[in-house]
């Protein structure tokens, strides 16, 4: 999988700005807030996803502008591939493919896949649930399409349930609505559930091997998809799941009208992620912690591989400064064989040894060093 060429037209710090990249790695160096950042946030909106930065989509237009644009150039499956995407202060985004317009934003998927690894993927062990949940919710969205579509779903759901047990008392005949949200939330929750669970365990192979890899003392990293307690299989079927879904709701329905709060369903799920059978969150390292982080990213972009045939396109957002020699070292050499766009502050250390397009950052524009 190869981005080619990428334009940013009134996005964020960019006015007009095309950057021709390289088959292997390029590095994107510059001091802080001068677009590294902007620029891989809009690569990784060709995948479908959202912006991990923005609070909402008008955050990605330029000051003063009503809209903004991605154009990009992809090789992918053997094909090319010009991508666009129309970005407006308000309102959906536009996506299209060579002309013709996608009726989902996360079939986008389809055709270009990266992966991400900022400074804050680094904390994602010891951080809470929610963190976690992010990133195989992002990791799913591009590998299965309608993944997105059943988390979208059950997403709205969960709002629209929340709401009716907040104003309860307000307006008690939105009660009777109750059961029916109850009921097609377990429907698209049993799908979500079975996907990340058959996710998880593929994470769980490839991540291990990663961590014995990176850390050089054979260290055991183990990961266990945690989700409600009746499900007592999350790769059943869905319907299975949906039954022991239906049951543990019902038994909660009375706690929930009184905390009124949604307490049960996959919107609860975690990874637990252990380092030598200890609980990373609360008892591994810095060091275990890193390379945990490190292996979960590098076990998603193999996933990603092979399910295509073809490396994603891996982006490295100014990580390499946050880990020690061992950990770059194991980094840089694992980048190869796919494209791969670094930002960094400066090329220096073991940067200075990779074969790699080195391109300046400054105020918005992007030219070649020298």
């Amino acid at each position: 999988m190869q981005l080619n060429r990428i334009v940013l037209k009134n996005y964020r710090n960019y006015d007009n700005q095309s950057l021709d990249l390289p088959a292997g790695a390029a590095i994107l160096a510059g001091e802080n807030a001068q677009g590294k950042t902007n620029l891989l946030e809009a690569v990784f909106l060709l995948t479908g996803s959202r912006s991990w930065r923005a609070a909402r989509r008008g955050d990605l237009v330029s000051f003063g502008r009503d809209r903004a644009r991605i154009e990009a150039d992809v090789f992918s499956r053997g094909r090319d591939f010009h991508m666009e995407l129309d970005l407006p202060q308000t309102g959906r985004m536009q996506a299209a493919v060579n002309g013709i317009k996608q009726k989902r934003q996360g079939d986008l998927a389809e055709i270009f896949r990266c992966v991400l690894f900022s400074p804050e993927d680094l904390y994602l062990i010891r951080e809470g649930p929610a963190a976690r949940r992010r990133f195989l919710d992002a990791a799913l969205c591009q590998l299965r399409p309608r993944y997105g579509v059943a988390l979208a779903e059950y997403a709205k759901l969960l709002e629209h349930k929340s709401k009716i047990l907040k104003m309860q008392e307000e307006n008690p005949s939105m009660l009777s609505a109750l059961p029916e949200f109850t009921a097609r939330m377990n429907q698209y929750g049993a799908a979500v559930i079975r996907y990340r669970a058959f996710y998880a365990r593929r994470l769980a192979e490839e991540a291990a091997k990663i961590q014995q890899a990176v850390s050089g003392c054979g260290e055991r990293l183990e990961i266990q998809y945690r989700t409600v307690s009746a499900v007592e299989d999350p790769e059943a079927s869905e319907r299975q799941i949906f039954e022991w879904l239906t049951e543990h709701a019902k038994s909660h329905e009375r706690a929930e009208l009184q905390s009124r709060q949604c307490l049960t369903g996959p919107h609860k799920d975690d990874l637990e992620i252990t380092v030598n059978g200890a609980a990373a969150r609360g008892f591994a390292s810095q060091g275990q912690t890193r390379t945990a982080a490190l292996a979960l990213k590098f076990a998603e972009r193999e996933i990603l591989k092979d399910d295509c045939g073809e490396y994603p396109v891996m982006l490295l957002d100014d990580v390499l400064s946050e880990l020690d020699p061992r950990r770059q070292e194991y980094l840089i050499q694992q980048t190869q064989g796919g494209q791969v766009i670094i930002t960094c502050c400066e090329r220096e250390g073991r940067l200075r040894q990779l074969d790699a397009a080195s391109f300046l950052v400054e105020n918005g524009a992007v030219r070649p060093e020298n």
